[in-house]
């Protein structure tokens, strides 16, 4: 069964996660916690699209599209010295789905 979230590009099937903890550590806003038998969704609307989580995962039991939300907005405005930040990705106004 895949997981989808409705505020970002984070997917994620259960099926497939081999339980290795990876997302849990690597997730700087908590988004997945440890399970049983396989990682939960604890947060996913708190995804901010950095990709670590797929990045890690050994088994590709998730997937984002990393460059589209506010991560890449914060670390573009960091690179070019600019004020961007989430305002370029969430259209302003500190929206509680962004960061």
């Amino acid at each position: 069964m895949e997981t989808a979230s409705a505020v970002n590009t984070l997917r994620y099937e259960a099926e497939k996660c081999a339980n290795c903890g990876m997302c849990s550590d690597v997730c700087p806003h908590g988004v997945f916690e440890p399970g049983e038998t396989a990682a939960s969704l604890a947060r996913p609307e708190a995804c901010m699209e950095c990709g670590a989580c797929a990045v890690n995962c050994p088994t590709g039991a998730i997937e984002v599209e990393s460059g589209v939300g506010c991560a890449y907005a914060l670390m573009l405005a960091a690179l070019r010295g600019g004020e961007e930040g989430c305002d370029s990705c969430c259209g302003g106004g500190g929206e509680e789905k962004c960061c």
